[in-house]
């Protein structure tokens, strides 16, 4: 079955950097879009970032433009987002996702807290 496990979050200070990792399984990774989400207390989901499977095209939230970067290694068939410059408004819960077959699969999140 398909298995989405984010790792990597945790309390930073204000201007610091994080690399959250999403470890993917039960599907072929390389054919497959993956995003990164985020939640904030009280708010909706939203998109941080966005990449295709082919040729690994990128897109960001402009909120997040400049500031992080989001990869994947199809040989292990991980997703990275790294965030530098961090902001207490970055402080979410970021999650992966990926569509497969117009089905959503969601991993149970990480916790990033930006806070000094």
């Amino acid at each position: 079955q398909v298995q989405l496990v984010e790792s990597g979050g945790g309390l930073v200070q204000p201007g610091g950097s994080l690399t959250l990792s999403c470890a993917a399984s039960g599907f072929t990774f390389s054919s497959y879009a993956m995003s990164w989400y985020r939640q904030a207390p009280g708010k909706e989901r939203e998109l941080v970032a966005f990449i295709s499977s082919i040729r690994g095209s990128t897109t960001y939230a402009d909120s997040v433009k400049g500031r992080f970067t989001i990869s994947r290694d199809n040989a292990k068939s991980t997703v990275y987002l790294q965030m530098n410059s961090l902001k207490s408004e970055d402080t979410a819960v970021y999650y992966c996702k990926t569509q497969l077959r117009s089905v959503t699969y969601w991993g149970q999140g990480t916790q990033v807290t930006v806070s000094s």
